[in-house]
């Protein structure tokens, strides 16, 4: 049986890095449709209502952006799965090991490789 293709939304403070690697990173997975946004008001793109109501599953870097979330859209987020990565503000976008770390943590919590 497959596993259903799924609205994934990774977030970090200021979409600079973090969270737009984790995009670019597994929108190439099959199973996965992927946006970014961040919580900082001075954000790339600051996380919106309609990214809230489009994801299946929000994967945030740090408790802090959950935290965030869940002070500024806590009705929206009802029933939407929230998973805390772990992942601190402390790479480049695409670095290796942010790559690494992405691909093990991320896969591990959708169950998809």
């Amino acid at each position: 049986m497959t596993t259903p293709a799924r609205n994934v939304l990774f977030i970090c403070s200021r979409n600079q890095w973090r969270s737009p690697t984790a995009e670019q990173l597994w929108r190439r997975h099959p199973l996965v449709s992927a946006r970014s946004a961040g919580t900082s008001p001075n954000a790339r793109h600051r996380v919106s209502i309609d990214d809230i109501e489009w994801a299946d599953v929000i994967l945030v870097m740090e408790e802090k952006h959950k935290s965030r979330l869940v002070a500024e859209f806590t009705r929206m987020l009802e029933g939407k799965p929230i998973h805390v990565l772990d992942i601190p503000d402390e790479y480049k976008y695409m670095d290796p090991e942010l790559v690494d770390e992405l691909q093990r943590s991320v896969g591990s919590i959708l169950d998809i490789d």
